[in-house]
């Protein structure tokens, strides 16, 4: 059985056992290979995106980053000056960095990452797409998100949490996803770019190859920034695995009890 650990000391080692982990033998044998195929009959990852039954791009499958640089800092395509942070924000950042919080980062407590910072996490996660619902399965803190597609609105006062609340639509072959309700707890990344509860957090999807889903992620936080700002992401389909389960250990001590 395969654990993935996380301590409260730092972030680094939640990232190295994790990465650690990630090489072992998939779990299981005779895995489907369906999609497009090279003339080998390996799958060709540059073949055409899946369609669902009623001609939207289907999104399904199990996904990870191209690049973790946007789990170290979203931002880092732009400039520091170009980060359009508020003078609050300058402080919590300037604050993190220096370590005059103390080790804060949620995941490094084993606290959830949020959003759109588990999307960048060092392991994968699954999308599971239906036309009225579509599942976002992580295997970073074993979390789940759900981004409902139907007619529902959220509500003027959402219960706070740390993944949000999500609503979908389509726009043209873009899956488009708002999320809100955030609970002000969570990174951005673990630079530690800071988010308030009025975060607004929106992702736009595209296809366009059957391995590669590029992300645009649209930052917009009134309390944080003063105005909206966007990190472009690219997602590489995983073919040859499952996700694992992932243990979080609350301290350096329970960690030691595991290994004896």
């Amino acid at each position: 059985m395969v654990m993935k650990l996380a301590s409260l000391r730092s972030a680094q080692v939640v990232l190295l056992i994790a990465a650690l982990a990630m090489p072992l033998v998939a779990q299981w044998k005779n895995l489907p290979m369906n999609g497009p195929k090279k003339a080998d009959g390996s799958l060709d990852l540059a073949g055409p995106a899946p369609k669902t039954a009623d001609g939207k791009p289907d999104f399904s499958g199990i996904w990870e980053q191209a690049d973790l640089k946007y789990f170290r800092n979203l931002a880092v395509d732009m400039k520091p000056e170009e980060v359009p942070m508020r003078p609050e924000a300058k402080s919590i950042l300037q604050a993190r960095t220096n370590g005059a919080l103390g080790n804060q980062e949620p995941d490094a407590n084993c606290l959830p990452q949020g959003v759109p910072k588990i999307n960048g996490a060092p392991v994968p996660f699954k999308i599971v797409q239906t036309p009225n619902l579509v599942m976002f399965v992580y295997e970073a803190f074993n979390l789940w998100r759900q981004v409902h597609m139907d007619s529902r609105e959220l509500v003027d006062d959402p219960n706070p949490t740390w993944l949000g609340w999500s609503k979908g639509h389509w726009d043209g072959e873009a899956l488009v996803i708002e999320t809100r309700g955030f609970n002000g707890k969570a990174w951005l990344d673990t630079a530690g770019h800071p988010a308030s509860d009025a975060l607004h957090v929106t992702e736009r999807l595209r296809r366009p190859s059957f391995g590669r889903i590029e992300m645009q992620i649209t930052i917009d936080d009134p309390k944080m920034y003063t105005r909206s700002w966007t990190a472009n992401e690219v997602l590489k389909l995983v073919t040859d695995t499952d996700l694992y389960e992932f243990v979080c250990l609350e301290n350096e001590r329970d960690l030691k009890h595991m290994n004896k």
